[in-house]
């Protein structure tokens, strides 16, 4: 926690389509014209860390800072979720908002450089570590459905987003939430932990509201940003639960030298 993401039947049809080229050259691409695929979102609910109002080993005073973003462990530290995805090769940031709301200090919002899809993340107070973790499961079970006009897009948010996201400390071994209950026509949506113990913690929550766990821990972890890259990596190619666990291994293992195996072994994937 210390340090601390597709033969001849063919040529006819060839041939009748010249023949309407030749008469109307913007029938075909008028009336074929495809959908514009749907900007995927990834919405990612950060618990900022907090030395003063969460169960933690504390770390150094300037991160673990609840109110205090820019400095902060999972945020604005070199491996937090601002930072770190600010220097991605495959993310481009696009909007910064204060305050977004009185539990939110800041929002942050992704564009990725070749996929259809936005990250927004939202930086919560240390001590609202409570309401951070509730919202997330209320995402998970597909409430609150939210969206946010950006770039003439319409991104889905809490319960309206693609993928949900938690990041920080565990605050289900301090406290007890109620499970969501499912709003009427709501979707669950697949969801990522990525906090200390995830799975015995927040699978009896996820599990009921039928969320899909994408990726959950199995032990103590730092829940630093190179994870959430490389698991997001993984959602956004379509990849199988698997590979995007051995993403997120090699990712921890790389910049926490614990072994592949030992990281592989820390996440869990259903």
């Amino acid at each position: 926690m210390r340090r601390s993401y597709w033969q001849s039947g063919a040529m006819i049809c060839h041939a009748a389509v010249v023949s309407v080229l030749s008469i109307f050259p913007g029938a075909l691409l008028a009336g074929s014209a495809s959908t514009p695929e749907h900007a995927r979102t990834i919405h990612v609910f950060v618990a900022l860390c907090d030395n003063e109002h969460q169960g933690i080993v504390p770390v150094p005073k300037e991160l673990g800072q609840g109110d205090d973003p820019a400095r902060n462990l999972y945020w604005g530290a070199m491996y937090g979720v601002k930072t770190f995805l600010r220097k991605s090769r495959d993310w481009t940031l696009v909007k910064i908002e204060k305050n977004s709301s009185v539990e939110v200090l800041e929002r942050i919002v992704f564009k990725h450089k070749t996929a259809s899809a936005y990250l927004v993340a939202d930086a919560y107070r240390g001590d609202q570590i409570k309401r951070a973790v509730a919202d997330f499961l209320g995402a998970a079970a597909g409430n609150n459905s939210g969206i946010l006009k950006l770039e003439n897009e319409s991104l889905g948010l809490q319960g309206a987003a693609d993928l949900v996201v938690y990041v920080g400390h565990n605050g289900l071994m301090d406290f007890n939430v109620e499970s969501p209950v499912p709003q009427k026509e709501a979707k669950p949506r697949e969801a990522i932990v990525l906090a200390c113990k995830s799975r015995p913690y927040f699978q009896p929550h996820l599990v009921p509201v039928r969320s899909k766990p994408v990726l959950l821990t199995t032990g103590f972890m730092a829940p630093e940003a190179y994870t959430l890259e490389a698991a997001v990596a993984g959602w956004l190619a379509k990849e199988t639960a698997e590979k995007i666990q051995e993403r997120a291994a090699r990712a921890y293992d790389k910049h926490q030298k614990c072994g592949l195996q030992a990281a592989r072994r820390l996440f869990y994937c259903q």
